[in-house]
């Protein structure tokens, strides 16, 4: 969410907000073998709901619940309060301590008129869950055709702090009846893992599968995987530097190699990045993948925005960046929104309407902004590649990492989730002895 507070006033103010924040495919997507050629987006006209399954379903080892977390954002003004409620109350991702009950309400209510005025900026509502329903449609129809044993695949949706919510995604499981051991995916659609993203919404997941089916479910209970991180995938790089080299194609021949790339992704708060969270390395990781895709023609910097608050935050900002820049000299820059995979208001007002609002006014009339990734069929496609992948190689995680805490981790509720991830296939027969997790 477009919350950015001046550097000169993070210290003033505690009130500032922290988002973060089908129709069957008629013909085989091309394989991914082919992502280094652009693919024209497809029109959401064609966008239908996916049917409902059941158990009763026939495929070896289908039907797959596929689901996408992600923070989401309200679609509608009205949804702004509700959104900001939640949201302050989750210390995994705004932690205020002791008083986190008291300021968390307070905070959230002085700056809902605002942030609807941004929203209201926008078109009245964030497009994450529009595009988050296209993204998982087409990804489960490419699934059906490559991966039938699994078939069908049924998209879902589970946000953090918008409707559809967690419990409301389990509670429709269930009714789908997932219940009786059927396999759901819980993949995350933040590429690059963070406590305060990818964590929070697993606790969240491992906090309703507690409650409402308890630890030993009578009829075995949803069978749970994780797609945890996925931030260096070959087909998630190649969506990004075409996005790239669609923007550079708009300047001068001549201009176009000194063009700065100023890769943003959302900040932390260094309290978050000093206890060992891996999401600065993996952010870096993924800039150095489309870097590299890019052959390092272009000189470049990786910047973080929408830090709030008074505390410190990892930086440099990119607002702060973006004017240096310009001020430098530096008038034509690209900016690539690296860690999200939609358009949302961090992207549609912080981005388009502050930053290169402000560069612009200062003579920075060639900053601009790369498109999100949204419907590009390339993204799509990798989306698919990464959860075919999953499903073939039966783990209970995507990475080794979910094994392992941040070295100053004192969450007894991570813990425990991760307990549960990790463990599913031993559950379930995959193995013989729990995997320790400290």
């Amino acid at each position: 969410m477009a919350l950015r507070t001046p550097s000169s006033r993070l210290s003033k103010s505690l009130t500032a907000s922290l988002p973060h924040g089908c129709s069957a495919v008629a013909l085989r997507p091309p394989p991914p073998s082919t992502w280094h050629h652009h693919i024209p987006t497809r029109s959401l006209a064609t966008v239908s709901p996916a049917p409902p399954v059941t158990q009763s379903s026939t495929s070896r080892l289908g039907p797959t619940a596929m689901v996408f977390m992600n923070m989401g954002g309200p679609s509608t003004l009205p949804e702004v309060g509700p959104f900001l409620s939640r949201l302050f109350a989750d210390a995994d991702l705004i932690p205020l301590g002791r008083l986190q009950s008291y300021l968390g309400p307070l905070i959230s209510r002085r700056r809902t008129p605002k942030i609807q005025v941004q929203y209201a900026a926008i078109g009245g509502g964030s497009p994450i869950r529009k595009w988050s329903e296209h993204q998982a449609a087409e990804m489960c129809a490419i699934l059906d055709v490559r991966h039938p044993e699994s078939a069908p695949h049924k998209p879902y949706l589970a946000f953090r702090y918008a409707d559809p919510l967690t419990e409301e995604m389990y509670t429709k499981l269930l009714e789908d009846g997932f219940g009786k051991q059927g396999r759901a995916v819980a993949f995350t659609q933040y590429p690059q893992y963070s406590c305060s993203t990818t964590g929070s919404s697993l606790n969240e997941l491992w906090k309703w599968r507690m409650r409402l089916e308890g630890k030993e479910p009578e009829n075995g209970g949803v069978q749970w995987s994780v797609i945890d991180r996925w931030g260096t995938h070959p087909g998630l790089v190649e969506a990004f530097a075409q996005n790239i080299e669609a923007q550079l194609a708009t300047y001068p021949e001549e201009e176009r190699n000194d063009v700065v790339l100023i890769f943003s992704a959302h900040s932390l708060p260094m309290s978050v990045v000093n206890r060992g969270d891996t999401y600065p390395s993996e952010v870096a990781a993924t800039v150095a993948a489309v870097l590299s895709r890019l052959q390092h023609r272009n000189p470049s910097r990786l910047s973080w925005q929408s830090q709030v608050g008074p505390s410190a935050w990892l930086g440099a900002q990119t607002s702060d960046t973006v004017t240096a820049y310009v001020k430098k000299g530096h008038r034509n820059q690209i900016l690539i929104p690296i860690a999200f995979t939609s358009d949302h208001i961090e992207t549609l007002f912080e981005l388009d309407q502050e930053v290169i609002h402000e560069a612009r006014a200062l003579g920075g009339h060639g900053v601009k902004r790369a498109e999100s990734l949204n419907g590009s069929r390339v993204f799509i496609e990798a989306l698919a590649d990464v959860a075919g992948k999953h499903l073939r190689a039966g783990e209970p995680c995507s990475s080794r990492q979910m094994g392992v805490r941040c070295q100053g981790c004192k969450s007894e509720r991570c813990l425990e989730q991760k307990r549960f991830f990790v463990n599913t296939m031993r559950r379930r027969g995959g193995g013989d002895e729990e995997v320790v997790v400290r």
